[in-house]
């Protein structure tokens, strides 16, 4: 194996090729036993030293120059099998990223709009909304500055923009004018706009002077005329009512209804609409009981938290009669949701008058009026109920709603059918939300639960009483999130039956929540299944595993069971979930269902704040940030079980799922650092639950 050397006359580099080409030569005639003793030496130490390559040279009976030819060539080898393995990584990196390009210039194509579910402006369109927006700027510039102008002559002095948004002192305001009060201008006397993530009654945050006499005659002259039209309503089935071909339900004939009783429009918008029912029902509750707690702005939300999210008593007019209250009349405030962020709530600032028509009969009417001369897009035409005394303290309860609403363009397509449909707000629901609570109340007293459905675990009636009460507080505070006040959107998730993820974050004091920054987000999608379905899915302990983060992937356990209700969907639950790196954790869940829709609520919380609870103690310090699901008929007909999911053709018979988380981010303050990075993981959390429920539901195909 003798290496023939170069030429005096090569250059160092030019002898180092030709040895490496002459070694490379001689490297096919070394024996196996070489080979694989170099091999081994490679990959401990790819350059050696001189010292090491004599030592190679003895141990194989090669000469020093064959070891470095030979490490030499091994080198020159092993890089270029390198360069052609990131090469090969390189162009499908390149391919891939190819292939995203043209997949997002696809979609840019077809890109809708996440808030309508409608195409993008194009420019011109986008000119010409500019155009207008910069005019109303203007206007709303030169009303400010006339406003302002005005407010300095009674004050005496210059107003400044800060003064316009700070509270105006009390003294101050007597000096106002009416004429200040202009169509679409909040009145600076009141101000409810109330606090996102709070539920129930809310604080003023001004004074409130209260209603002027001629102001007041003019309220109750209002509530008269309504309640004789309600009542009327109330008592005339045909001509004014007819029975609806595609649901079964009564709504108004609005012929008849017009000659008898004419009005105008209160919106000119052509894509206004009336919506009207009337409904009734049983409810396991004294007629003098259910006046009281429509008459109390509280008992009024604690009865419908599902409906009425917000809601105060501005200003009692009539006390009524004492014992009966009948000839009450109050200006009220309330807030009204469907539960999800795609739907804007519904405001309305009413008159309620009660008013008894005979022993045991009371009828108490709803119709807005227009004191505080707020910007609405609905308005309460008499609606209201007659409640009749029945035998063992029920009531019969009629119910009529009629609505004038123009929302349409500010709902969401998902949600279009079922709110259009005059169902979302409707009489039914009324009466199936009271007819529930009532039945929840009978339970809570004792007087109808099942005494096996505690599980050993809550043997105490206070117990069973703190779990009732804690369950409800956490429904109240999950449904007062859903209208998503300064939401951020993320529509990535957009698709034909996905409407993307709402994300709000709020800083949270009260009482019963945890202190800190909260964040919240939502998601809306439809199912080609009954809500009957999904909602079994979700309530059955043995799914959890499948979409429940809490849960960590393992098994849960029941081990204690409220029922609510008659209906066995109705129940509050303690479930334990075994987590291994968890052992001081259960969750609190309430699961209810009707004809038109289910809810499954839950709330982690700490074993000894559950065993406080179920022991006696007071629950309202106990904080609670619930999560939860919240599942509705998708308001279209059954046209056969059809589960198309075409642009062109709107899926019938199936159902729309709202999913809800909610964490804790941070004890304040929070850096936008920490914000946006909460912000973006509950936005994955969310999604990829999503992806989990329609996997587990075999409806990953919607995508």
């Amino acid at each position: 194996m003798d290496f023939v050397m170069g030429g005096s006359g090569n250059s160092g580099d030019e002898q180092e090729a030709s040895h490496a080409q002459k070694g490379k030569k001689a490297y096919h005639r070394h024996t196996a036993h070489q080979i694989q003793t170099l091999e081994a030496f490679f990959k401990e130490c790819p350059h050696p030293d001189e010292n090491q390559r004599r030592q190679l040279s003895r141990e194989l009976g090669l000469e020093a120059k064959q070891i470095k030819f030979w490490f030499q060539n091994k080198r020159t080898q092993s890089k270029a099998q390198h360069e052609r393995a990131d090469n090969s990584v390189l162009r499908a990196e390149n391919e891939r990223i190819s292939c995203e390009n043209h997949a997002i210039r696809e979609a840019l194509k077809n890109v809708i709009c996440p808030a309508c579910g409608g195409p993008p402006f194009g420019e011109e369109e986008r000119q010409h909304s500019l155009q207008k927006l910069q005019l109303e700027n203007a206007h709303l510039k030169e009303e400010h500055e006339r406003v302002s102008n005005l407010l300095a002559k009674y004050i005496g002095r210059p107003i400044s923009q800060i003064d316009l948004l700070a509270p105006v002192p009390a003294s101050s305001m007597d000096l106002l004018p009416t004429s200040v009060s202009k169509p679409g201008m909040q009145n600076p006397l009141l101000d409810l706009d109330l606090n996102p993530g709070i539920s129930g009654n809310a604080t003023l945050p001004c004074q409130f002077n209260g209603i002027t006499d001629m102001e007041k005659a003019l309220m109750s002259e209002t509530a008269a005329s309504a309640v004789d039209e309600l009542i009327r309503l109330l008592r005339i089935n045909e001509p004014l009512w007819v029975k609806s071909q595609t649901d079964g339900r009564y709504v108004i004939q609005r012929d008849s209804y017009e000659k008898i009783f004419p009005r105008a429009n209160h919106f000119k918008s052509s894509t206004a609409r009336f919506e009207s029912s009337k409904d009734s029902g049983l409810v396991s509750m004294s007629a003098m009981q259910l006046v009281d707690m429509f008459l109390d702005s509280d008992k009024w939300v604690d009865l419908f938290p599902t409906i009425v999210t917000k809601a105060k008593t501005i200003q009692i007019l009539e006390d009524g009669m004492i014992g009966n209250k009948s000839g009450c009349l109050q200006l009220m405030y309330e807030q009204m949701h469907i539960l999800s962020p795609l739907v804007p709530p519904r405001e309305f600032y009413f008159l309620r008058h009660c008013q008894q028509i005979e022993a045991g009969v009371w009828v108490v009417m709803d119709v807005s009026y227009d004191f505080l001369k707020v910007v609405s897009r609905s308005w309460k035409l008499p609606s209201g109920c007659m409640i009749q005394d029945m035998p063992n303290g029920c009531s019969k309860v009629t119910w009529i709603e009629h609505i004038e609403v123009d929302d349409k363009s500010q709902t969401h397509r998902l949600y279009r059918d079922l709110i259009c449909g005059s169902a979302a707000y409707g009489s039914g629901r009324w009466v199936i939300s009271l007819r529930m609570m009532c039945e929840r109340l009978a339970f809570l007293a004792g007087e109808s639960a099942p005494s096996h459905d505690f599980g050993g675990v809550i043997t105490m009636p206070e117990g069973r009483r703190n779990t009732i009460e804690l369950a409800h507080r956490m429904v109240k505070s999950f449904c007062s999130i859903l209208s998503m006040s300064g939401k951020l959107d993320f529509p990535q998730l957009s698709e034909v039956n996905n409407s993307g993820v709402r994300v709000s974050v709020r800083k949270s004091t009260e009482a019963g929540q945890p202190n800190g920054m909260i964040v919240s987000a939502a998601s809306s999608l439809w199912l080609p299944l009954p809500h009957e379905s999904v909602f079994s899915f979700f309530r059955d302990e043995k799914m959890r595993v499948q979409w429940d983060v809490l849960s960590c992937g393992n098994p849960v356990s029941e081990i204690a069971h409220i029922s609510t209700g008659f209906n066995p969907g109705n129940f509050i639950s303690v479930i334990r979930p075994f987590v291994p790196t968890e052992s001081n954790m259960v969750i609190l869940q309430e699961c209810s269902t009707n004809s038109l829709g289910s809810l499954v609520i839950y709330a982690p919380t700490d074993i000894p704040a559950m065993n406080a609870a179920i022991s006696g103690e007071d629950p309202s310090k106990i904080p609670m940030l619930p999560s939860g699901f919240i599942i509705s008929g998708d308001g279209r007909p059954d046209t056969g079980g059809s589960t198309s999911t075409s642009a062109n053709v709107a899926p019938s018979g199936g159902s729309l799922l709202t999913v809800a988380f909610q964490i804790l981010v941070s004890s304040p303050p929070l850096s936008k650092e920490l914000n946006m990075e909460s912000v973006a993981t509950i936005n994955t959390l969310i999604s990829s639950t999503i992806q989990r429920i329609k996997a587990a539901l075999r409806c990953s195909n919607l995508d």
